[in-house]
């Protein structure tokens, strides 16, 4: 088998792109056998005017994300790589807040369909991955 290549065709990565509180903004679904930077982009121009930092893990940690972090003004918050000979550093505090990301995963994987990605299109599962992320809105709605 190649990689990436199982029973039912193609794995795919979800992306996706959290608020402070956790809610989701934005997701995208690329191939599994891809780099997570091919995730980066279309997830932060959809808000990058509004963001304070960027919060990501080692997988974001590329020179070019670097640089579109820091043409937008936003603060990259981003681990360096065990093998960058020059590592950038990271406020660790704010680093200890990617874990809304973690958690919102850990939610929607609440819903079967979604973790087992049962869908045989991109469309159908993405739709239903909004679905599951409007639930997850529901109690914030009246808020504010």
């Amino acid at each position: 088998m190649l990689t990436g290549d199982t029973r039912g065709g193609f794995t795919t990565k979800l992306h996706a792109r959290c608020d402070a509180r956790g809610l989701p903004l934005g997701f995208v679904l690329t191939p599994g056998q891809a780099h997570d930077v091919q995730g980066f982009a279309p997830l932060f121009r959809m808000l990058s005017d509004r963001i304070e930092a960027f919060l990501a893990d080692r997988g974001y940690d590329a020179d070019a994300i670097r640089e579109e972090i820091e043409a937008a003004g936003v603060e990259a918050v981003i681990p360096a790589k065990g093998n960058r000979r020059n590592p950038a550093g990271h406020d660790r505090a704010k680093y200890k807040r990617r874990n809304l990301i973690e958690r919102l995963f850990n939610k929607l994987k609440n819903w079967r369909r979604v973790a087992t990605r049962y869908d045989k299109t991109k469309e159908s599962y993405l739709g239903f991955v909004a679905l599951a992320s409007v639930k997850l809105w529901i109690p914030f709605v009246h808020e504010t």
